[in-house]
């Protein structure tokens, strides 16, 4: 097992069989960075264009389709001081009827809000605009909000949607310390990462949690032989299922019948 540190100096904003940036195999390790969802990285440079431009892909030697890919978690660090988040809902989590009161500026541009995020302290504190509740300061939960493997049928799916392979689900429960399981459609998996968020409620509901680069080290597992249809995760009290699908009830289709799978299949539930 292998400790790969790797710089990226490219990035994609589609999951997709793009050239591999560095070969690792099952159970090595690897320290990266990651670029804002605009595409800036923990100097304030623009690096990348918009938007979740995603370090990798990485080729895990061995991965076959039909297989699953492990990724722990190890770490998932805001590597600058400098968040930014969006200050109006997005319109289509509101009534069609109410988009013209939320508040938009009058040039039509949605304006930011700025945050200072500090790692150590663990929290992230609202520079501007003024808000009605004051200054306040909230404690940061760092996640991964796009990521996964590349698609089947050498597809090259864009960053903006996710689907079986994984891709911008915003979920915030991809956190430090937890396993996703993504299913293996193409020689190598190809496993992306990108699009951190220093903290995002249930939901990405303003179209952003507070974005940030990232320092991520993450470590592989290849589970050979072992199908998975959709993006699993593991905590240290939970597991929990991925549908990433339009309409609702259809996420929640796919979610459910894969982890009715799980259960069966590696628990010996009925």
């Amino acid at each position: 097992m292998t400790v790969h540190t790797f710089q990226p100096t490219r990035y994609y904003t589609t999951l997709g069989s793009h050239e591999p940036v560095l070969r690792i195999a099952d159970g090595d390790t690897v320290e990266t960075t990651t670029v804002d969802a605009m595409g800036y990285d923990a100097r304030g440079e623009q690096v990348a264009a918009r938007f979740n431009a995603q370090t990798g892909p990485f080729y895990i030697e061995g991965a076959e389709p039909g297989d699953t890919l492990a990724v722990l978690l190890e770490q998932i660090r805001p590597n600058r001081t400098h968040g930014w988040s969006s200050t109006i809902l997005a319109p289509n989590v509101v009534d069609p009827t109410f988009v013209p009161e939320l508040p938009w500026p009058a040039d039509g541009k949605r304006l930011l809000a700025a945050w200072h995020v500090d790692a150590d302290a663990g929290t992230a504190r609202l520079l501007s605009p003024e808000s009605a509740l004051g200054g306040f300061t909230l404690p940061i939960q760092p996640m991964l909000g796009c990521f996964g493997v590349a698609p089947v049928g050498g597809q090259a799916i864009s960053t903006a949607t996710s689907a079986e392979h994984g891709g911008n689900m915003d979920y915030r429960g991809f956190v430090a310390g937890v396993t996703a399981y993504f299913p293996v459609f193409v020689p190598g998996a190809l496993f992306f990462l990108g699009d951190g968020h220093a903290l995002q409620g249930d939901g990405e509901i303003a179209g952003t949690g507070i974005e940030i680069s990232m320092d991520v080290r993450f470590r592989v597992r290849l589970l050979k032989g072992r199908q998975s249809r959709w993006p699993r995760g593991e905590s240290s009290d939970a597991i929990f299922t991925l549908g990433n699908a339009r309409p609702l009830d259809q996420c929640v289709q796919h979610a459910t019948t894969e982890m009715v799978r799980w259960l069966q299949d590696d628990y010996g539930l009925d």
